[in-house]
């Protein structure tokens, strides 16, 4: 089991960059997740937007994102992160970290396939 922190979030002008963090903490070992950042806006399901695989070696990211956002993670210290650069207003939504326990052969794109989820941060991009 896992448990997730998220943070970072807040209010941004467009065009500013923000970086969330994820903290995980718990009796299992971080670096058996492959991991994700999902988003929900108001009246909206919840989005994929990057997941990362085990030891960081593979990346995926939403097409809207793609050259704007960068995941990475640090197994030596717990941590996810986010970098998300050159933001716009329709990415203004909760992010939310997510753990995917165990799954090596592809970076899942479905709220659905992971296991263990954050609380959220709220990041809101101004115009």
């Amino acid at each position: 089991q896992v448990q997730l922190v998220e943070s970072g979030g807040g209010l941004v002008e467009a065009g500013g960059s923000l970086t969330l963090s994820c903290a995980a903490s718990g009796r299992s070992t971080f670096s058996r997740y492959a991991m994700g950042w999902f988003r929900q806006a108001p009246g909206k399901e919840r989005e994929f937007v990057a997941a990362i695989s085990w030891n960081g070696g593979r990346t995926y990211y939403l097409d809207s994102v793609k050259g704007r956002f960068s995941i990475s993670r640090d197994n030596v210290k717990n941590m996810l992160y986010l970098q998300m650069n050159s933001l716009k207003p329709e990415d203004t939504a909760v992010y939310y970290c997510a753990a995917d326990f165990g799954r090596t052969t592809y970076l899942s794109q479905k709220p659905t396939e992971y296991d263990y989820w954050g609380q959220g941060t709220q990041v809101t991009v101004s115009s």
